[in-house]
């Protein structure tokens, strides 16, 4: 996900504060950032700048589903983002489909929002969907007919869209913790990554069946179940090759993972 920031367009502010977002930001999604070169990456992992956790290749992915239990940030007086999503494409291809929630700190508050995008159209919060710390997200993005549908829900709340996306090329299934871009026009920086400690991911944390599961190429199953050249625990590191947030290995099922939060940037 991708913050871009247009300083100005005073109507953004208005309603980014309406909605209790940092003012002036609007998200869109990022591919994921591939850290090459980084020596120090932890056995077993791939690096990225922004994105940690699980992807799983191979062609023809029709549908991915995730849960999570949104984390309560930490929050000092700067301004810190971290974005929990599950989706399709964008591992290894330009475009990404995804829905998600976000847990960001603005003025030493904790900021919980839901949203969804279909890159490389902007992203859309979610508006009047409640999303408070300890909350059990259920969500899933399919495709059929050309056609792919995001959903999300959250208690008695649901919410479902669809959309198109040319040149998808549905080559990935992902389950991600990401730190998004700050942009001005074209000019991008990586924002730093709230203080989340640990999230759990998949359905041996939060009770809902059948999450953490993707279907790829006819076959369903879990993340650990398409075999292991095919999937891919990613590290977020910074530039200088620091871990920022690294997840665990998944749960004997091959469904469940935790993330842990080392450092902002």
């Amino acid at each position: 996900m991708e913050k871009t920031v247009r300083l100005f367009l005073p109507s953004l502010a208005i309603l980014a504060l309406s909605s209790l977002l940092p003012a002036f930001a609007t998200a869109q999604a990022v591919v994921f950032s591939h850290s090459n070169g980084v020596s120090n990456c932890p056995t077993g992992t791939v690096c990225s700048t922004n994105w940690s956790g699980f992807a799983v290749t191979g062609s023809g992915v029709t549908d991915a589903k995730g849960s999570w239990i949104v984390p309560s940030v930490t929050c000092s007086s700067s301004t810190t983002y971290s974005s929990y999503w599950v989706g399709i494409d964008g591992y290894s291809s330009n475009t990404v489909e995804q829905t998600g929630t976000d847990s960001d700190c603005s003025s030493g508050h904790g900021v919980y929002y839901a949203w969804y995008e279909f890159y490389p159209n902007p992203s859309i919060t979610i508006g009047g969907f409640t999303v408070l710390p300890g909350d059990k997200i259920s969500a899933e993005v399919s495709y059929s007919g050309g056609v792919f549908t995001t959903s999300i829900t959250d208690g008695s709340q649901h919410f479902s869209t669809t959309g198109t996306v040319s040149g998808a090329a549905r080559s990935s299934a992902e389950w991600i913790v990401e730190r998004p871009a700050l942009c001005n026009g074209h000019h991008c920086k990586l924002t730093s990554l709230s203080n989340f400690g640990t999230v759990s991911l998949g359905s041996d944390y939060t009770g809902i069946a059948s999450t953490n599961y993707a279907t790829i190429n006819g076959a369903t199953g879990g993340i650990g179940s398409f075999g292991s050249a095919n999937i891919h625990r990613i590290t977020m590191v910074n530039n200088s090759g620091a871990t920022l947030a690294e997840p665990s290995v998944l749960s004997t099922d091959g469904t469940s993972f935790t993330e842990t939060w080392f450092a902002s940037s």
